[in-house]
């Protein structure tokens, strides 16, 4: 089963307490249910504050385990929190409230673990020759067809009815853009300083019902 991949902008609107995503290390974690089970802690605090963003820069990218310092008093080695401890982070001095009955902390545990997040977005144009509706729509690169077109369904809930091409070839719908000869021309376009909003690649839809012009 392919994994399903995230756009940062969709990530960064889950950003409240009772809807809660993150993103680290090319993954995106849905943690809305650890604040369900540690509501009111203040140990959720830090957590709440980086609702809707990467936290990349929390981790070792080498061990994947939160980073650590060496503590100027006690000369030990914690996890490195400057935003504030954080669920699941042991406090730095023994303690009898500290229960470490969890399990799995958060940042491991695969249940909370939702897709990938995208190396590489990019923008398209999709335009239905039926009704000549235009939509810019933003996307993974490493989405198969299929799976834009799912992302076209709140536009067109008929999307899958329709013929997808691309300069009057029938695009692969198992494929990605790339595959399909649908180049990523991103980089060229910021190195000329030219707006890439005015070279969208643009998808046409025909109607399986009207191809007289397939």
């Amino acid at each position: 089963m392919r994994p399903k991949y995230y756009t940062p902008n969709e990530v960064s609107v889950h950003n409240t307490l009772k809807d809660l995503w993150i993103s680290f290390l090319g993954k995106v974690y849905d943690l809305t249910p650890l604040c369900e089970n540690y509501t009111g802690d203040v140990l959720l605090k830090p957590v709440i504050a980086a609702a809707g963003k990467d936290i990349s820069h929390w981790f070792d990218k080498k061990t994947k385990e939160i980073r650590t310092h060496v503590d100027p008093v006690t000369g030990c080695v914690f996890p490195y929190t400057p935003h504030g401890r954080f669920v699941h982070i042991p406090p730095s001095c023994p303690r009898t409230d500290w229960a470490n009955d969890f399990g799995r902390p958060w940042w491991k545990n695969d249940i909370f673990c939702i897709g990938i997040l995208s190396a590489k977005t990019r923008y398209i144009k999709i335009i239905n020759n039926l009704t000549s509706q235009e939509h810019v729509i933003e996307v993974c690169s490493e989405e198969i067809m299929t799976e834009i077109l799912e992302r076209y369904l709140v536009w067109n809930q008929h999307a899958a009815s329709y013929t997808w091409k691309y300069n009057g070839v029938n695009l692969d719908m198992g494929k990605t853009l790339q595959q399909n000869d649908v180049m990523d021309e991103d980089e060229e376009f910021y190195k000329l300083s030219m707006n890439d909003e005015e070279f969208l690649p643009a998808l046409h839809l025909y109607f399986n019902d009207d191809l007289t012009e397939a």
